[in-house]
Protein backbone atom coordinates (compact mmCIF):
# COMPACT_ATOMS: atom_id res chain seq x y z
CA UNK A 1 0.00 0.00 0.00
CA UNK A 2 1.32 3.44 -0.91
CA UNK A 3 1.95 5.50 2.22
CA UNK A 4 -0.90 7.90 2.97
CA UNK A 5 1.41 10.67 4.21
CA UNK A 6 3.18 10.72 0.83
CA UNK A 7 -0.14 10.87 -1.01
CA UNK A 8 -1.53 13.55 1.29
CA UNK A 9 1.56 15.76 1.00
CA UNK A 10 1.64 15.44 -2.79
CA UNK A 11 -2.10 16.14 -3.07
CA UNK A 12 -1.82 19.25 -0.92
CA UNK A 13 1.15 20.54 -2.89
CA UNK A 14 -0.64 20.14 -6.22
CA UNK A 15 -3.82 21.69 -4.87
CA UNK A 16 -1.79 24.78 -4.00
CA UNK A 17 0.03 24.83 -7.36
CA UNK A 18 -2.94 23.93 -9.58
CA UNK A 19 -3.75 27.34 -11.15
CA UNK A 20 -0.11 28.09 -12.01
CA UNK A 21 0.48 24.52 -13.23
CA UNK A 22 -2.52 24.70 -15.56
CA UNK A 23 -1.35 28.02 -16.95
CA UNK A 24 2.20 26.79 -17.56
CA UNK A 25 1.35 23.46 -19.18
CA UNK A 26 -1.93 24.04 -21.04
CA UNK A 27 -0.10 24.50 -24.37
CA UNK A 28 2.88 22.23 -23.68
CA UNK A 29 2.26 19.92 -26.65
CA UNK A 30 2.40 22.77 -29.15
CA UNK A 31 6.22 22.75 -29.24
CA UNK A 32 6.67 19.03 -28.56
CA UNK A 33 6.23 17.11 -31.82
CA UNK A 34 7.80 13.95 -30.38
CA UNK A 35 5.34 13.92 -27.50
CA UNK A 36 2.47 14.37 -29.93
CA UNK A 37 3.87 11.49 -31.99
CA UNK A 38 4.04 9.02 -29.10
CA UNK A 39 0.58 10.00 -27.90
CA UNK A 40 -0.64 9.47 -31.45
CA UNK A 41 0.97 6.03 -31.58
CA UNK A 42 -0.64 5.18 -28.24
CA UNK A 43 -4.04 6.27 -29.56
CA UNK A 44 -3.55 4.18 -32.70
CA UNK A 45 -2.62 0.93 -30.94
CA UNK A 46 -5.40 1.33 -28.39
CA UNK A 47 -7.93 2.08 -31.10
CA UNK A 48 -6.79 -0.90 -33.16
CA UNK A 49 -7.25 -3.32 -30.29
CA UNK A 50 -10.89 -2.52 -29.53
CA UNK A 51 -13.34 -0.01 -28.13
CA UNK A 52 -12.18 -0.01 -24.50
CA UNK A 53 -12.02 3.17 -22.48
CA UNK A 54 -8.74 4.92 -21.69
CA UNK A 55 -7.84 6.36 -18.28
CA UNK A 56 -5.42 9.28 -17.98
CA UNK A 57 -4.20 8.55 -14.46
CA UNK A 58 -2.65 11.61 -12.90
CA UNK A 59 -4.35 13.84 -15.44
CA UNK A 60 -3.66 17.16 -13.72
CA UNK A 61 -5.66 20.00 -15.32
CA UNK A 62 -6.84 17.73 -18.14
CA UNK A 63 -5.03 19.09 -21.19
CA UNK A 64 -3.58 15.72 -22.22
CA UNK A 65 -6.91 14.00 -21.58
CA UNK A 66 -8.47 16.50 -23.96
CA UNK A 67 -5.77 15.81 -26.55
CA UNK A 68 -6.47 12.07 -26.43
CA UNK A 69 -10.16 12.84 -26.86
CA UNK A 70 -9.26 14.82 -30.00
CA UNK A 71 -7.42 11.72 -31.23
CA UNK A 72 -10.64 9.74 -31.00
CA UNK A 73 -10.23 7.85 -27.73
CA UNK A 74 -12.99 7.34 -25.18
CA UNK A 75 -10.91 8.86 -22.41
CA UNK A 76 -11.47 10.11 -18.88
CA UNK A 77 -9.09 11.63 -16.35
CA UNK A 78 -8.29 10.79 -12.74
CA UNK A 79 -6.16 12.83 -10.35
CA UNK A 80 -5.56 12.88 -6.60
CA UNK A 81 -5.79 16.68 -6.48
CA UNK A 82 -9.35 18.04 -6.16
CA UNK A 83 -8.12 21.44 -7.31
CA UNK A 84 -6.70 19.95 -10.51
CA UNK A 85 -9.93 18.09 -11.19
CA UNK A 86 -11.96 21.26 -10.66
CA UNK A 87 -9.80 23.08 -13.23
CA UNK A 88 -10.08 20.17 -15.68
CA UNK A 89 -13.87 20.03 -15.39
CA UNK A 90 -14.09 23.79 -15.97
CA UNK A 91 -11.74 23.76 -18.97
CA UNK A 92 -13.18 20.63 -20.62
CA UNK A 93 -16.82 20.31 -19.54
CA UNK A 94 -17.57 17.62 -22.11
CA UNK A 95 -15.12 15.16 -20.57
CA UNK A 96 -15.23 13.08 -17.39
CA UNK A 97 -12.77 13.82 -14.58
CA UNK A 98 -12.70 12.05 -11.21
CA UNK A 99 -10.77 12.56 -7.98
CA UNK A 100 -8.91 9.36 -7.17
CA UNK A 101 -5.65 7.59 -6.39
CA UNK A 102 -3.52 5.61 -8.83
CA UNK A 103 -2.89 3.11 -6.04
CA UNK A 104 -6.60 2.23 -5.77
CA UNK A 105 -8.41 3.14 -8.98
CA UNK A 106 -12.21 2.99 -8.80
CA UNK A 107 -12.43 0.88 -11.97
CA UNK A 108 -13.40 -2.78 -12.39
CA UNK A 109 -10.80 -5.39 -13.32
CA UNK A 110 -9.78 -5.70 -16.95
CA UNK A 111 -12.04 -3.07 -18.53
CA UNK A 112 -9.64 -0.48 -19.96
CA UNK A 113 -8.13 -0.53 -23.42
CA UNK A 114 -5.43 1.89 -22.35
CA UNK A 115 -3.82 3.68 -19.42
CA UNK A 116 -1.80 6.86 -19.72
CA UNK A 117 0.56 7.70 -16.88
CA UNK A 118 2.45 10.77 -18.04
CA UNK A 119 4.83 12.00 -15.35
CA UNK A 120 2.25 10.90 -12.77
CA UNK A 121 4.44 8.26 -11.08
CA UNK A 122 7.39 10.57 -10.45
CA UNK A 123 6.28 11.29 -6.88
CA UNK A 124 5.90 7.61 -6.01
CA UNK A 125 8.71 6.33 -3.76
CA UNK A 126 10.57 3.62 -5.75
CA UNK A 127 9.77 0.84 -3.27
CA UNK A 128 6.06 1.57 -3.80
CA UNK A 129 6.08 1.75 -7.60
CA UNK A 130 5.13 -1.96 -8.01
CA UNK A 131 1.84 -1.22 -6.19
CA UNK A 132 0.97 1.38 -8.83
CA UNK A 133 2.01 -0.84 -11.73
CA UNK A 134 -0.02 -3.73 -10.34
CA UNK A 135 -3.05 -1.44 -10.33
CA UNK A 136 -2.40 -0.46 -13.96
CA UNK A 137 -2.22 -4.17 -14.80
CA UNK A 138 -5.45 -4.89 -12.92
CA UNK A 139 -7.58 -2.33 -14.74
CA UNK A 140 -6.24 -3.07 -18.24
CA UNK A 141 -7.98 -5.61 -20.43
CA UNK A 142 -5.84 -8.37 -21.98
CA UNK A 143 -4.03 -6.75 -24.89
CA UNK A 144 -4.51 -3.29 -23.38
CA UNK A 145 -1.67 -0.77 -23.52
CA UNK A 146 0.08 1.43 -20.97
CA UNK A 147 2.02 4.54 -21.94
CA UNK A 148 4.17 5.75 -19.05
CA UNK A 149 6.29 8.90 -19.12
CA UNK A 150 9.09 9.80 -16.71
CA UNK A 151 12.50 11.42 -16.43
CA UNK A 152 15.56 9.20 -16.76
CA UNK A 153 18.33 8.78 -14.21
CA UNK A 154 21.89 9.30 -15.39
CA UNK A 155 23.58 6.05 -14.42
CA UNK A 156 22.42 2.41 -14.67
CA UNK A 157 24.17 1.70 -11.38
CA UNK A 158 21.67 4.13 -9.76
CA UNK A 159 18.30 2.91 -11.04
CA UNK A 160 16.46 5.68 -9.20
CA UNK A 161 17.50 9.21 -8.28
CA UNK A 162 15.79 12.02 -6.40
CA UNK A 163 15.50 15.35 -8.20
CA UNK A 164 14.48 18.87 -7.24
CA UNK A 165 10.89 19.00 -8.42
CA UNK A 166 9.23 22.34 -7.70
CA UNK A 167 6.03 20.87 -6.23
CA UNK A 168 6.87 17.70 -4.29
CA UNK A 169 9.75 15.22 -3.80
CA UNK A 170 10.27 13.36 -7.08
CA UNK A 171 12.20 10.47 -8.58
CA UNK A 172 13.65 9.55 -11.94
CA UNK A 173 14.42 6.03 -13.18
CA UNK A 174 16.94 4.27 -15.36
CA UNK A 175 14.71 3.25 -18.31
CA UNK A 176 15.77 -0.40 -18.43
CA UNK A 177 15.12 -0.71 -14.70
CA UNK A 178 11.59 0.63 -15.04
CA UNK A 179 10.99 -1.57 -18.09
CA UNK A 180 12.04 -4.59 -16.02
CA UNK A 181 9.66 -3.54 -13.24
CA UNK A 182 6.89 -3.35 -15.84
CA UNK A 183 7.71 -6.91 -16.98
CA UNK A 184 7.54 -8.13 -13.41
CA UNK A 185 4.06 -6.58 -13.21
CA UNK A 186 2.92 -8.43 -16.36
CA UNK A 187 3.35 -5.50 -18.77
CA UNK A 188 5.73 -6.18 -21.66
CA UNK A 189 7.50 -3.26 -23.30
CA UNK A 190 6.69 -2.87 -26.99
CA UNK A 191 8.52 0.39 -27.64
CA UNK A 192 10.05 3.49 -26.15
CA UNK A 193 10.73 7.10 -27.05
CA UNK A 194 13.74 8.99 -25.71
CA UNK A 195 13.73 12.77 -25.85
CA UNK A 196 17.08 14.43 -25.27
CA UNK A 197 17.10 17.62 -23.20
CA UNK A 198 17.29 20.89 -25.07
CA UNK A 199 19.96 23.46 -24.16
CA UNK A 200 17.26 25.77 -22.79
CA UNK A 201 15.68 23.10 -20.56
CA UNK A 202 16.09 23.81 -16.85
CA UNK A 203 16.68 20.14 -16.11
CA UNK A 204 19.11 18.31 -18.35
CA UNK A 205 17.37 14.93 -18.07
CA UNK A 206 16.31 12.57 -20.80
CA UNK A 207 12.54 12.23 -20.99
CA UNK A 208 11.27 8.72 -21.60
CA UNK A 209 7.98 7.26 -22.75
CA UNK A 210 7.60 3.48 -22.47
CA UNK A 211 4.75 1.76 -24.31
CA UNK A 212 3.83 -1.60 -22.76
CA UNK A 213 1.17 -4.22 -23.37
CA UNK A 214 -0.73 -6.51 -21.02
CA UNK A 215 -0.55 -10.10 -22.24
Amino acid sequence: MVEHDVLDATRAAYDAAAPLYAQLFREELRDRPMDRAILGAFAEVVGASGDGQVADLGCGPGHITAYLDELGLAVFGVDASPAMIELARHAYPGLRFDVGSMAAVDIADGVLGGVLSRWSVIHTPPRELPVILAEFYRVLAPGGHLLIGFSASDDPSHPTQVFDHAVAPAYRWWPDHLAATLRESGLAEVGRMVRQPQPTDRRQFQEIHLLARKG
